[in-house]
């Protein structure tokens, strides 16, 4: 029977969780289930000095908005759940412990005598020589043993390590790649680069996905799984995702915001995982739209590209509209719940669900509703600017324009509220084109603006059809009264 895959999400409680962070986890995740493995989250939370207290309940709930579930690891209700439990790094100090024993027995961790004025003293002096500073060139020749009041390093064995990355390829360096790190520091929590790798060990994680700037540290992780007996696992190391220009990695100062901002900003959880799927990945098709299990039918970190991928935020804004089209009018409704204006908050269910059906369309984030919908709702305060601002509008004067809504009032007003429908409504408007000699772009604009003064509305048939014939013709009437 072949090893079960087993991959790990570790993040760090330290901060926001950035597209970067998820998409780490998305990969991870993709590859587990592919594979019908198990997908583990664990908490890496030893840096005290940046723990952020509501970081990690940031991570839950955007992995569970995501639809991301892991098998093993913390519960959203406080608890753990899995065999390797605990799965917090704070709480397996034990652990690292027994392991640290087992590289101390061997020869191969020793504890550090240098304060650390003396290892800036060491350094300077390299940079002095002009060389690079390898702490193993100072290692003492005898120390005490370790009591825990120092920290513990790891004696380095110098060599060159090869090894091959299931993203990046076939990789190598050399021996001066390779020098004696803290495994455990003085306040007893371990380092980064030994905790990980033990639980990994421990866990027996199969896979592991991380960004690529951990490569240049490989070499190390290399050595210290030889002093510990153990067979390193399958290593995928992910480009950067690049910023929209595409030249640097994406930062905060290039408008890089929390996983939860895009939630709030009205993205849909599909429209985010397939975004952050395709940042360096594609099946070999030209499709676009992929469902989470059509990724994990898909999926396979052969595709992966070397490269950096850009952030293109306008892509993720077209990708979400298409998410939204697709989703039933009752789903929408109640994913829409938190993101209805003022004015459509007072109104019935059945009133906003028959705007909702209307708008659905031209809605690219869920945000968007109140500037869609409350002209639905209440009278809307006439703006010209935004006819001034029209290219083809603003160079009609405005008694000209306000002339074309009269008579559009006048000719709407001979309908009866039978015949109030698209279809009649569609065809009236286009008789009007034709008794009026304007154009559509001048005629149904100036419509549409004098109804909802909104940047956008969905088509106007469907909106007068909407707002009844009673608000249609009052709102024409407010903007282009009989004495004009």
């Amino acid at each position: 029977m072949s090893q079960e895959i087993r991959t790990r999400f570790a993040p760090s409680p330290t901060g926001y969780v950035h597209v970067g962070n998820i998409r780490t986890a998305l990969f991870a995740y993709l590859v587990a289930r592919a594979a019908g493995g198990k997908f583990i989250l664990r908490i890496e939370d030893t840096d005290r000095n940046r723990f952020v207290p509501d970081a990690e309940k940031m991570v839950l709930d955007t992995l569970t908005w995501l639809g991301l579930e892991w098998d093993e690891g913390p519960t959203l209700d406080g608890g753990e759940a899995g065999p390797y439990a605990p799965y917090h790094q704070t709480a397996r100090k034990t652990i690292y412990k027994k392991w640290a024993d087992k590289l101390i027995a061997a020869g191969r961790a020793y504890a550090d005598p240098y304060t650390p004025r003396q290892i800036q003293e060491f350094r300077d002096l390299a940079t002095h020589n002009k060389q690079p500073f390898l702490y193993r060139d100072h290692r003492p020749t005898t120390t005490e043993p370790w009591d825990g009041s120092t920290p513990l390093r790891f004696k380095s064995e110098p060599k060159s390590h090869a090894w091959h990355d299931a993203i990046m390829g076939d990789l190598s360096a050399g021996a001066e790649a390779v020098d004696d790190f803290i495994l455990i520091k003085s306040d007893g929590l371990p380092t980064y680069n030994f905790a990980h790798i033990v639980d990994d060990c421990e866990m027996k994680i199969t896979h592991v996905i991380r960004g690529q700037e951990f490569i240049s540290s490989m070499p190390n992780y290399l050595n210290l799984y030889e002093a510990l007996g153990e067979e390193p696992p399958i290593f995928a190391h992910m480009p950067h995702i690049l910023n929209s220009i595409g030249n640097k990695k994406l930062g905060k100062r290039d408008g890089a915001k929390s996983i939860t901002d895009y939630r709030d900003d009205g993205f849909l959880p599909e429209a985010m995982l397939n975004f952050l799927a395709s940042l360096g990945w594609n099946d070999g098709t030209e499709q676009e739209i992929f469902s989470l299990d059509e990724l994990v039918a898909k999926f396979d970190l052969s595709r992966v590209g070397r490269s950096g991928a850009r952030f293109d935020e306008k892509r993720l804004v077209w990708l979400n509209g298409q998410w939204v089209k697709r989703l039933s009018l009752d789903e929408l409704y109640v994913r829409a719940a938190e993101f209805w204006g003022e004015h459509s908050r007072a109104a019935g269910d059945d009133e906003r669900r028959k705007v909702l059906a209307v708008v659905q369309e031209r809605l690219k984030t869920l945000a968007d509703l109140p500037s869609l919908t409350e002209y639905f709702f209440a009278r809307p305060t006439p703006d010209w600017t935004m006819v001034d601002d029209n290219k083809q509008l603003g160079k009609i004067p405005r008694d000209e324009l306000l002339e074309l809504l009269k008579i559009a009032r006048n000719a709407l007003a001979e309908m009866a509220i039978t015949d109030w429908t698209e279809e009649i409504l569609q065809s009236k408007l286009n008789e009007l084109l034709e008794t009026t000699g304007s154009k559509p772009a001048i005629l149904f604009s100036i419509i549409r603006y004098a109804l909802t003064w909104a940047a956008f509305s969905p088509g106007l048939p469907e909106t007068m059809a909407l707002l009844g014939r009673e608000e249609t013709l009052a709102r024409l009437s407010s903007t282009a009264p009989n004495d004009v």
